[in-house]
């Protein structure tokens, strides 16, 4: 999916040990994660194209999760537009560089993909936030039945 048909999204695939590694410093903190991954995909977008880069990125993205874990691979998200790097750099601007992006491509997030260091079960029924549906209106709850 993608609002008009548009699909500004691009995607920099990084398998490069050394340039996982830089990435894995791409922001304060939770980044460092990168530096163990297989793959790296920069969700990334051409900000002329469109005026919902984001939404479009963000869509593109967990897209890319669910087919990772379709895999049986494990994934994990980075979020890098409007973080910091630094206290003069942006995470942004600090993929841009690293990666030779032009500053018309943005950087929404960084998607590592590897073999899971863990095996998470799926929530129990009981643990879901419910209270969080509503039916038809902000009111009214949603009622299991």
């Amino acid at each position: 999916p993608t609002s008009r048909n548009i699909n500004p999204w691009e995607f920099v695939l990084v398998d490069d040990a050394e340039l996982l590694a830089k990435l894995s410093t791409a922001k304060l903190n939770g980044s460092g994660f990168l530096k163990a991954a297989a793959l790296a995909v920069v969700v990334c977008a051409d900000e002329t194209k469109s005026d919902v880069w984001v939404e479009d990125c963000s869509i593109a993205a967990i897209l890319l999760q669910m087919t990772a874990q379709s895999l049986g691979l494990g994934s994990c998200w980075a979020q890098i537009r409007q973080r910091e790097h630094d206290k003069q750099t942006t995470a942004e601007q600090f993929v841009q560089q690293l990666l030779g992006l032009p500053a018309h491509v943005r950087v929404e997030a960084i998607i590592g993909i590897g073999n899971p260091a863990e095996k998470r079960n799926p929530l129990a029924s009981s643990q879901l936030q419910y209270a969080k549906v509503r039916h038809n209106r902000y009111d009214t709850p949603w009622k299991q039945e």
